[in-house]
């Protein structure tokens, strides 16, 4: 059996670490993370500067790096123009438009598939569509909580 000491010594992690216990979010800052999240949805181009002010509105006392760091923490990030973005890059393959020039002018000529997430109260939701092009009427679709092949197979 091996000791701590040298578990931690083969891993290469030191001592110290093994036995840190992490901290849980306090209370407020998970109020501040849903308060977050629900206007990032309404605005998602509102970066750290406008969640701060935002909620400073709303009366709490919460600095712009408050705010960064809680919207780092929830993988969020202001929507903006970034630059060069319209130019492709050279190691991606550029694959040809099948369909350019082509007339869509009848039902089940060309179907298409999209796959989105949906938010809900406390979780959200993958859903999957078919759609006929020429009518846009929904051929099939499908909802799932996690986004596996399955669920689109389904559809």
């Amino acid at each position: 059996m091996l000791t701590i000491k040298r578990q931690c010594e083969l891993v290469g992690i030191s001592r110290s670490s093994w036995y840190y216990q992490g901290k849980a979010e306090s209370a407020e800052n998970l109020l501040l993370m849903r308060l977050i999240d629900e206007k990032y949805m309404e605005c998602p181009f509102y970066g750290s500067r406008r969640m701060a002010v935002h909620l400073q509105r709303l009366g709490y006392k919460v600095n712009r790096k408050r705010a960064r760091r809680l919207m780092r923490m929830m993988g969020l990030e202001a929507i903006y123009p970034k630059p060069n973005l319209s130019l492709p890059d050279r190691k991606n393959m550029r694959y040809p438009y099948l369909l350019k020039g082509l007339a869509v002018d009848h039902p089940n000529q060309v179907w298409s598939t999209d796959i989105t997430y949906i938010p809900l109260a406390g979780d959200f939701v993958y859903l999957t569509v078919i759609m006929d092009w020429y009518s846009r009427y929904v051929i099939s679709w499908e909802l799932s909580n996690t986004m596996d092949v399955e669920f689109c197979i389904s559809a």
